[in-house]
C-alpha cells in the first residue's frame, strides 16, 4: 500500500508530505483548490508522461516520491526481484521533471525507463479517473473492462500478436498470388533470353582470350616479318649477326684474360649474353612455327566476338558482363520453376497462422462469455444498491468479424425502466445513470484487482442524496480490504471516510500555494458542513454534518 507521498515544486504545491493510511481516505476542497494535484503527482511517479508545465514557476525542477509497503503484494515483490530492483519490504518510486522538460524516473534509487515504471505501477495501485463514465459510451471500453474482469490481458495480447502474424502471412500469400501472372510472363521472357545466352555459351574469361587472339591474327603479316627480321639479326644473318659480334667479343676478352684474370667476370657476362641471344632466336623460331596464319580462324574469332557484342547491346550490358548476367538469369529461372512450391509454402504458412489466431481468439471468447455472465449479475446487484432497482445492464458478447481484438463484439446494453428492452448504453442512459453504471462497474473491477491501493477521482459525479450515501458506503466497503483514496464533492461520501484530507489554496500577491491537511473530528464537521452548502454555515448545518459523520462512521 501507499505509505508516503512527498511532493516538491509541483504545479501549485511548494512542499507537501502525506502519509495515507489503510481504509477509505476522502479528499475534499473548494472547486479549483487543486484536489487533482494528488492524482497528477502520483500518476507522475507511476510513469505518466511529463511536461515542463508541472514545474512550479521559479523552480528548477519538480520532484515526487511515493513509498509503498510490499508486505501483502507478492506480484510487486516478484517483479522487483526479477529485475534486481528489490529493497526489502519498501519500494520507493521517484520522479523528477526539470524546467526544460527533461525528466528521470527511479525505482529504489535506480534510474529506470518509464515503460518499466508503468509495468510496476500496475502491481502497486489502480487509478480510476473522473472521466471513465464518459468512456463507457465507447464499445472498446466495454471490451477492455470485460477483459480486465476476466483477467484476460495476457490472452488478449496473444490474440493481437497472432492477428498481426496472420495478416502478414496473408499479405505475403496474396502478393504472391497477384504476381503469379507476372511470374508466367517473366518465365517466357527468361526462356527466350536464356536460349540466346545458352546458344552463345560464353565461358568465363573467353571474351578476353578472343579479343587477344583477334589482335594477334589481324596483325599476322607484320608479326611474321618482324620476328623473321629479329631472328636474322640475332642468329641467322650472313653479315655480322648479334651472335657473331658477341662471339668475336668473347674471343677478345678471353685473350685478354690470359694476361689479367680480373677479366674473368667480363668473359662470363659476354658468354651469358651470347647464350641468351641464342635462346631468344630459338624462341622466335618456335613462335613463328606455331603462328596460325589461317584466315578462316580469324573469321571465326571475329564472328564469335560479333555475336557477343551484339547480345551485350541487346541486354544493355558491357560485353564482359555477359557471363555473370547469364548466370543470374539462369538462377532466376530456376527459382521461378519452383514458384508453385513457394506459393504452397506461403499458403501453408497462412493456414498455420490463421489456426494459431483462431485458437487464441476462441479461448479469449470463452473467457469473455464467462466473465460477461459474472459482470451482468454483479452489476445488477450494485445498480439496485445505487437506487436503480428497475434498471438492467446486459453484457452482450456477439460474434463479429475476426480482428486484432478477437472474434467478438462486446457491448453494454441498458434499460432504466421495466418493459423496455436493453439498448446500447450510449443511446439510452442519462448522465446520472451513466455515472452510477460506471461506478458499479468500477467497484466490481476494483474488487477483482490484486493491487492493494485504489484511487477514485470524483467517481460520484452526477449523483447526490441517498445515492451518494450508497456510493460512499460502497467505497467504504472497498476500504475494508484495500487502501482507497477518493476525491469527492459529496458530503455523503466524505462522511464515510476512515480519514479525511482537506485541500485548500492560499493566494498571495504573486504566488499561489496548495495545502493538504488531515482533519480531526471537529475540522471534519466543519468541512462536511461546508460541503452541505449554503452561504453561511449554521448550527443546524453543523448538526446535520455531525449526524452524517456519526452515521457514516457506524458503517462497518
Amino acid at each position: 500500500m501507499l505509505t508516503h507521498l512527498s511532493v516538491r515544486h509541483f504545479a501549485t504545491v511548494d512542499q507537501l508530505e502525506l502519509e495515507p493510511e489503510t481504509g477509505l481516505t476522502v479528499i475534499s476542497g473548494e472547486t479549483g483548490a487543486g484536489k487533482s494535484v494528488i492524482i497528477d503527482a502520483l500518476s507522475l511517479t507511476l510513469g505518466e508522461r511529463a511536461d515542463s508545465a508541472v514545474v512550479r514557476p521559479g523552480c528548477e525542477r519538480a520532484e515526487v516520491l511515493a513509498t509503498f509497503h510490499l508486505g501483502d503484494n507478492p506480484s510487486a515483490r516478484a517483479w522487483l526481484a526479477e529485475r534486481e530492483l528489490d529493497d526489502g519490504d519498501e519500494c520507493l518510486l521517484r520522479r523528477t521533471v526539470r524546467a526544460d522538460g527533461r525528466s528521470r524516473a527511479y525505482i529504489n534509487g535506480t534510474p529506470t525507463p518509464l515503460t518499466e515504471v508503468r509495468e510496476l505501477g500496475e502491481h502497486l495501485i489502480s487509478i480510476h479517473s473522473q472521466h471513465e463514465h464518459q468512456a463507457l459510451l465507447r464499445k472498446d471500453t466495454h471490451r477492455a473492462l470485460l477483459d480486465s474482469l476476466a483477467e484476460a490481458g495476457d490472452l488478449a495480447a496473444e490474440v493481437r500478436d497472432a492477428w498481426r502474424h496472420w495478416q502478414r502471412a496473408r499479405r505475403d500469400h496474396d502478393d504472391a498470388l497477384a504476381s503469379a501472372r507476372e511470374q508466367t510472363e517473366r518465365q517466357e521472357l527468361l526462356r527466350f533470353q536464356l536460349e540466346e545466352l545458352d546458344a552463345l555459351a560464353l565461358a568465363e574469361g573467353e571474351l578476353a582470350e578472343l579479343e587477344q587472339e583477334q589482335q594477334r591474327l589481324g596483325n599476322a603479316d607484320a608479326l611474321i616479318r618482324l620476328c623473321q627480321q629479329a631472328v636474322t639479326a640475332l642468329y641467322d644473318g650472313e653479315d655480322g649477326t648479334v651472335n657473331d659480334h658477341l662471339g668475336q667479343v668473347s674471343h677478345w676478352v678471353e685473350e685478354a684474360r690470359a694476361s689479367d684474370d680480373a677479366l674473368a667476370g667480363v668473359f662470363d657476362t659476354v658468354e651469358s649474353a651470347r647464350l641468351q641471344v641464342e635462346a631468344a632466336a630459338e624462341d622466335l623460331r618456335h613462335y613463328l612455327e606455331k603462328l596460325d596464319l589461317d584466315p578462316e580462324r580469324l573469321n571465326q574469332v571475329e564472328e564469335r566476338l560479333g555475336q557477343a557484342y551484339s547480345l551485350a547491346r541487346k541486354h544493355r550490358l558491357r560485353p564482359e558482363e555477359l557471363v555473370e548476367h547469364h548466370r543470374k538469369l539462369a538462377g532466376e529461372a530456376d527459382t521461378l520453376e519452383h514458384f508453385d512450391e513457394h506459393l504452397e509454402a506461403l499458403a501453408a504458412a497462412e493456414r498455420a497462422a490463421h489456426d494459431t489466431y483462431l485458437g487464441h481468439a476462441q479461448a479469449l471468447g470463452r473467457r469473455r462469455r464467462d466473465a460477461a455472465t459474472t459482470l451482468t449479475r454483479e452489476v445488477q446487484k450494485q445498480l439496485k444498491a445505487l437506487g436503480m432497482k428497475a434498471a438492467r445492464l446486459e453484457t452482450v458478447v456477439e460474434e463479429g468479424k475476426p480482428g486484432p481484438d478477437g472474434l467478438e463484439e462486446v457491448e453494454f446494453r441498458f434499460s432504466a425502466n421495466p418493459g423496455q428492452p436493453p439498448r446500447p448504453l450510449a443511446k439510452v442512459a442519462s448522465g446520472g445513470e451513466l455515472s452510477r453504471v460506471s461506478l458499479a462497474i468500477q467497484v466490481i473491477c476494483a474488487r477483482n484487482l490484486t493491487v492493494p491501493s485504489l484511487v477514485f477521482d470524483e467517481v460520484d459525479v452526477g449523483v447526490g442524496g441517498g445515492v451518494a450515501e450508497i456510493v460512499g458506503r460502497l467505497l467504504r466497503e472497498l476500504g475494508g480490504h484495500a487502501q482507497v483514496l477518493c476525491i469527492t464533492h459529496q458530503p455523503q461520501v466524505a462522511a464515510q471516510g476512515h480519514q479525511h484530507w482537506q485541500v485548500h489554496k492560499l493566494q498571495g500577491k504573486d504566488t499561489t500555494h496548495t495545502r493538504i491537511q488531515p482533519l480531526d473530528e471537529g475540522a471534519r464537521v466543519e468541512e462536511v458542513a461546508r460541503m452541505l452548502g449554503g452561504v453561511e454555515i449554521t448550527a443546524s448545518t453543523r448538526a446535520h454534518a455531525r449526524e452524517m459523520l456519526d452515521k457514516g462512521q457506524r458503517v462497518a
